[in-house]
């Protein structure tokens, strides 16, 4: 059993149709349950549910307030490397674009690191490119060996590996892992990967099962929002989700909500995603499970990013470069797509409190 069997039992053309058929009386009704199913969050995210907004605002916050209390998790990206083997339309370090590459050595790591701990972070999230070659596992695997005492908590965001590599980074430190599906249609996703081992899209899609199978600690998903139409995608991810949780019920989950951004070799969106349809989903997500947490990066402008703090989310970014060594090492170096908001770590953890809430940069350590 995999979630290829689960994701395989549905149709997406259908899944719009149903979408967008949905009327305001249903959302109402599903409003008045204590218990929201996955067909209730295909009603949560119709277009029918916009009148509802502050409504499902008020239900979410409620809800984050008593699983997760008055805090904010923070956390900081550090990019090891942007050599890559694959050709994605939306991404600056597609191997497509003619540009500097750059993998950081071991004293250019830990120049970073010094930066970051100065900072006060100690959750890091390393990411790279895929490039097997040069950053593989085994430049992984050193790389978490290098930093692990740095930090109480190391996750990654890098190419999708086999059960006994994760098995092995565990090992070493690893604590979670970020794999974004980007679109859950096939033949959209064929297009924004032409080439490269990430074209695969069944091969991606069995990668938190992989995970789950590792007995990693937690699991992240997410949809790349502008590559398709984002309630479809949305509702695929939330049953991607759910699938999860009932099969590897151990693991903890987090939902990323990244929005296309501008980067070297522009491609335009599809389906415009608003404000107001991000907030929609944030709110739907968090009716749905009250105990999944819910990340939001430093894509999104500062004004969003104060709005959404009462209203769901559990960890932010702050200050993030998107760039390898962007922080002391090659600050020059190409980024993976621009930041919006670039406020400092200093200024987030203020705009956190002015709210009434408790910036926590440390809530979880493995021990050994």
């Amino acid at each position: 059993m995999a979630f290829k069997d689960t994701f395989e039992q549905y149709d997406w053309d259908t899944l719009e149709r149903e979408i967008y058929a949905v009327t305001e009386a249903e959302v109402a009704a599903v409003l008045k349950k204590e218990s929201i199913s996955l067909d209730d969050f295909k009603t949560l995210i119709s277009p029918a549910a916009k009148p509802f907004l502050e409504k499902m605002a008020q239900r979410s916050h409620q809800l984050t307030k008593k699983r997760f209390g008055n805090t904010i998790q923070m956390y900081l990206p550090m990019y090891l490397s942007n050599e890559c083997q694959n050709i994605c339309t939306y991404c600056g370090f597609s191997m497509t674009n003619k540009i500097p590459r750059k993998t950081l050595s071991d004293a250019e790591i830990l120049k970073e690191v010094a930066h970051i701990k100065k900072l006060g972070y100690d959750h890091i999230l390393l990411v790279t490119g895929e490039a097997n070659r040069t950053v593989g596992v085994s430049y992984i695997k050193h790389a978490i060996e290098l930093i692990k005492d740095h930090f109480s908590n190391i996750s990654m965001e890098v190419q999708p590996l086999g059960q006994a590599d994760y098995e092995l980074l565990m090992e070493a430190g690893l604590y979670a892992v970020l794999v974004y599906q980007e679109t859950y249609h096939e033949a959209t996703y064929k297009v924004h990967h032409p080439k490269g081992k990430k074209s695969n899209f069944h091969y991606r899609l069995d990668t938190p099962d992989r995970l789950g199978k590792a007995g990693i600690h937690k699991i992240g998903l997410g949809a790349l929002f502008g590559l398709e139409d984002w309630r479809v995608d949305s509702f695929y991810t939330a049953l991607h989700l759910k699938y999860l949780q009932r099969t590897y019920w151990k693991t903890k989950y987090s939902i990323s909500f990244p929005r296309l951004r501008p980067h070297q070799g522009d491609v335009q969106p599809k389906v415009e995603m608003t404000d107001a349809d991000l907030v929609q989903l944030i709110c739907a997500y968090r009716l749905l499970d009250e105990d999944v947490e819910l990340s939001m990066s430093t894509r999104e402008s500062e004004t969003f990013r104060n709005n959404i703090i009462k209203l769901g989310i559990t960890s932010i970014s702050a200050e993030s470069k998107t760039n390898p060594g962007g922080y002391t090492a090659e600050p020059e170096s190409l980024e993976q797509f621009e930041i919006s908001d670039e406020r400092s770590t200093g200024e987030i953890k203020e705009m956190i409190r002015k709210q009434g809430y408790e910036p926590v940069f440390k809530d979880w350590e493995v021990f050994a």
